[in-house]
């Protein structure tokens, strides 16, 4: 009637296994949120085939675990942990793109910006698995652009994005 040591010994180590491969996963998608990867963050989602506020439960819980891991450890030292969890379960693929080279140079999106190419453009950012680094580049080189600007073209450019169009320079 009861269950052997062995077959007790089976699922306890089958349960082992999905408790790993849980973690990986959570940990791949906490790599992805934190790391603003939305292609690998939608895939990764889309794995759970969950209806939408299944969907919006997860974002909210990702977003708390990525504050408590932000809090918690240093950015690289957070980054250790996840892909340690990742690492120890033995399962398909298991990377996610967070480092730098893993989209498009900035340069490019600003030439094809200048260029007024809209497709190019977004084909760069749908390209771009990690946008976090391709829109830090990007707010980079235009910090480095700013002294340049005369002040008046720099107040209209603000005026219309704050939706004050026609904002007269000066």
């Amino acid at each position: 009637m009861g269950v052997n040591k062995q077959e007790s010994g089976d699922r306890a180590e089958e349960s082992e296994g999905q408790v790993a491969e849980a973690k990986a996963r959570a940990a791949r998608l906490l790599l992805a949120f934190r790391h603003g990867n939305q292609l690998a963050y939608d895939a990764l989602v889309a794995e759970f085939d969950a209806d939408e506020p299944t969907t919006d439960l997860v974002s909210a819980l990702c977003w708390v675990a990525n504050e408590a891991v932000r809090k918690a450890y240093l950015p690289e030292a957070g980054d250790r942990v996840l892909r340690h969890l990742v690492r120890r379960a033995d399962f398909g693929d298991r990377s996610v793109l967070t480092e730098d080279g893993a989209g498009p140079d900035a340069a490019r999106l600003l030439e094809a910006v200048a260029a007024e190419d809209v497709r190019a453009v977004q084909e760069l950012v749908r390209g771009t698995p990690d946008t976090t680094f391709l829109l830090g580049k990007l707010v980079l080189a235009v910090a480095m652009m700013l002294p340049d600007i005369p002040a008046p073209v720099l107040r209209e450019a603000v005026g219309e994005l704050r939706g004050e169009p026609g904002t007269p320079p000066g």
